[in-house]
């Protein structure tokens, strides 16, 4: 790129950014303080709004980057990632959207203590939703230091560590002065400037091969250097039977994580009625499911068009391919087209991670404060803060701790990333709140061992993979204390999330209060009395 390309691109940014600001400060001066309208943002949203943010805070740089990336280095299967995170919607639409809706307030933690002994319940979710949060961030800042990396030499270690800084002080900005109402706008206007930018490239790659997706196929199979077994499974996850068995263990975690995702069910609280949240969904589902299309379009056209070779060469992990698709399709490197498609795209991209770390760090943010915060200050009888100032503040640690593991992790793929997030979701969230919703006998023992249950094991797991150790190109390439083969530990920490709620619910001497139990059913199935 030419310094004057490289002004545009950054101009480009510069322009997001300083949208997002203003549309913070708006959201800022019509915020009345209150802990509902920096959690919620009043529960003013529509459906259609609501499922615009949804979608812009799904479709997030593990899509638009990662996904696309994955597909121009693997081929078939790359395309795992679109087909699970877009499966994963049916669960979150059957099972969880309406009843989340009706028996919460804010957090993952109101839907399980509305029959349980509140204080443990809290602790042990807020922990959860608090480390899973961490995961998906750390992904989110891995994205945007590639992507400026390449914008600004295509290597440069210290651009892509004062990316990472940049948008994590980006972030704790837009939640601690904007709360809920800002990060929605912010997510809907991502969420169309998304949209358009993947479906321009998707024609123009359509374009280029004259509509014929076989045409396409081919050459991206010819280019790859892998030829027919490019579109056939096992290039990623075939040979021996660890790489099988992470490919199952993906599976799982993509397809059951999103329903247990701290800022997804945050989502469903913006809308005044558990109809709406329902709806939202579906919107959401339209949106999300278009695009994962058009990202199987662009990683086979990045590996068509720009070569598989190329694209590992500018990153590792696959996390240019997209830009550097765009580059090619404006007319390539040293003209103005590919310079102003490469730079929209750059943008849209950075706009994709701006907006979900906004999202991401108001539901942690608030899972400090009115979980743990709220919870051992009642223990303590000290609580001299309000929860929306703790929740400020609180957005400021976590951005510390995911902007360190950002800078570490800057030579992973950013989908992958999401996928250990997604498996943590999947082993500590998601047993306690079907358990919760569905089982008539569990308790409040059932509740806190099934979150641990499944935090540690997927936690400890992760640390002793090839992911943090022992391999090339993991976090500590020089160290090796790997004792677990898979790099996804969601196969043995979902079941473990799982088994350990029946444990502690059949060993608990606390009977299960059936009265409670009632009372939430029919507040689940029907909404009375929620709030």
């Amino acid at each position: 790129m030419t310094g004057d390309h490289q002004a545009l691109a950054l101009l480009l940014f510069a322009a997001f950014v300083a949208g997002t600001l203003a549309i913070t400060t708006w959201a800022g001066r019509r915020r009345r303080g209150s802990a509902e309208e920096f959690y919620t943002g009043g529960r003013l949203f529509s459906p259609m709004e609501n499922g615009f943010a949804i979608a812009g805070d799904y479709m997030s740089a593990a899509s638009f980057l990662g996904i696309s990336g994955l597909i121009a280095l693997f081929g078939y299967d790359g395309m795992l990632y679109s087909v699970g995170f877009l499966v994963a919607w049916l669960v979150v639409l059957f099972l969880v959207a309406e009843l989340v809706r009706n028996c919460g307030r804010f957090t993952l933690a109101d839907v399980v203590v509305a029959r349980m002994r509140e204080r443990p319940v809290r602790i042990a979710a807020g922990t959860s939703s608090v480390a899973v949060s961490v995961l998906y961030l750390v992904a989110q800042m891995v994205g945007a230091g590639s992507l400026v990396a390449l914008l600004l030499g295509g290597t440069s270690a210290a651009a892509r560590s004062w990316t990472v800084i940049g948008v994590g002080a980006l972030m704790v900005i837009y939640v601690s002065l904007g709360g809920m109402r800002a990060t929605t706008w912010i997510q809907i206007v991502k969420a169309v400037l998304l949209m358009a930018g993947a479906a321009t490239l998707t024609v123009l790659v359509l374009l280029r091969f004259h509509g014929d997706v076989d045409q396409l196929l081919t050459a991206a199979a010819e280019r790859s250097g892998h030829g027919k077994d490019f579109l056939s499974p096992g290039l990623r996850y075939g040979g021996d039977w660890t790489a099988r068995l992470d490919f199952i263990s993906l599976g799982l975690a993509l397809v059951l994580g999103t329903a247990g995702l701290p800022h997804i069910l945050s989502r469903f609280y913006t809308v005044p009625t558990a109809r709406a949240a329902r709806r939202s969904v579906v919107w959401a589902i339209g949106l999300i499911g278009s695009f994962y299309l058009m990202t199987i379009v662009l990683g086979f056209g990045a590996a068509a068009i720009v070569g598989t070779t190329e694209v590992r060469a500018s990153n590792a992990a696959g996390n240019t391919a997209v830009p550097l698709l765009a580059l090619d399709l404006g007319g390539g490197a040293g003209t103005t087209g590919g310079a102003v498609l490469f730079a929209v795209v750059a943008a849209v991209a950075f706009a994709t991670i701006l907006a979900v770390v906004a999202g991401i760090t108001l539901a942690s943010s608030v899972s400090v404060a009115h979980d743990l915060y709220a919870t051992l200050g009642r223990l303590h009888r000290k609580r001299r803060f309000t929860e929306v100032a703790v929740a400020r503040t609180a957005a400021v640690g976590v951005g510390a701790v995911a902007i360190a593991l950002g800078l570490l992790a800057q030579d992973m793929n950013v989908a992958f990333l999401v996928g250990l997030a997604f498996a943590v979701a999947a082993s500590a969230n998601l047993p306690v709140l079907l358990y919760s919703l569905f089982w008539r006998n569990f308790t409040t023992r059932g509740a806190v061992w099934s979150v641990y249950g499944g935090l540690v094991p997927a936690v400890l797991l992760v640390l002793l993979s090839p992911v943090v150790s022992g391999s090339p190109g993991a976090l500590f390439p020089g160290m090796d204390f790997q004792l677990f083969p898979l790099e996804n530990p969601g196969m043995v920490s979902i079941p473990l999330g799982f088994l350990a709620g029946w444990l502690g619910t059949v060993t608990s001497p606390e009977a299960p209060d059936e009265a409670r139990h009632a009372e939430t059913e029919v507040r689940a199935l029907t909404g009375a009395g929620a709030a």
